[in-house]
């Protein structure tokens, strides 16, 4: 359970931060969310070539597996959120 929280908390950490960067970078505020379901989708495609159908394997994982994945786009979201609070309050990123 432990290892649970602390991977959900690293992977809201990493989406985060990694979004927050390109969201100053690219001055675009929802660019890791696009990121994050290209990611989703091309995990999908790599899941559905596998052996078996896709709905078999992912009726494979746990909860365990999906806590995680939404504590990403948790953290894609809210970096979002954050550059575009910190935008409306006047502050100018590169």
């Amino acid at each position: 359970m432990i290892q649970l929280i602390i991977v959900t908390v690293l992977m809201f950490v990493l989406f985060f931060g990694i979004g927050f960067i390109l969201n100053m970078l690219m001055k675009t505020t929802w660019f890791p969310i696009y990121a994050y379901i290209a990611l989703v989708i091309g995990l999908i495609v790599y899941w559905s070539l596998g052996p078996g159908t896709f709905w078999s394997n992912v009726a494979e994982f746990t909860y365990a597996d999906y806590i995680p994945a939404v504590g990403g786009l948790v953290g894609a979201v809210l970096s979002g959120s954050a550059i575009k609070t910190l935008r409306l309050k006047g502050f100018k990123m590169f």
